[in-house]
């Protein structure tokens, strides 16, 4: 089951909050995350995490509908809109989980250059309405399953 980008983003938002002490995920930050849930939810169930396209930005993947819901906070940290956070499948809530323990740490510019890097957004012409398609993304993501 696909859900929206919105509810997969305020379910970071809250995750990132209790995770580490109060602080505020980036919008920036919070769509790179995206990018890998995504990523990483297509090479494991073959099917997206939420319906939204993801598109090659100039600063990487950016899911636009996401982005411009958190547009006016700018570069500062965005809390959880709810404290009704989706609940996903007991599969999906452990890759969710997996996912969100590997790249948290990472800083927005971090996760930035690390998107940049990698096939599906070098791949794919940036800027607004460039979608980087989900074969792409699985492609990608299944061998990053392999190589762990």
């Amino acid at each position: 089951m696909a859900y929206r980008a919105l509810e997969i983003a305020n379910k970071l938002l809250a995750k990132s909050t209790d995770y580490d002490a109060g602080e505020l995920m980036s919008n920036m930050k919070l769509q790179k995350m995206l990018y890998y849930q995504q990523g990483y939810h297509l090479a494991a169930f073959g099917s997206p995490l939420f319906d939204e396209e993801i598109e090659a930005w100039m600063y990487g993947p950016v899911v636009p509908s996401v982005y411009e819901h958190f547009r006016s906070h700018g570069a500062g940290g965005i809390a959880p809109e709810t404290s009704d956070i989706i609940t996903l499948s007991e599969e999906e809530e452990f890759l969710f989980n997996d996912v969100f323990e590997a790249y948290i740490d990472f800083s927005a510019y971090g996760l930035m250059n690390k998107t940049h890097g990698e096939m599906p957004w070098r791949t794919t012409n940036t800027g607004i309405g460039n979608v980087i398609s989900h074969e792409k993304m699985t492609e990608f993501f299944k061998k990053k399953f392999e190589e762990n």
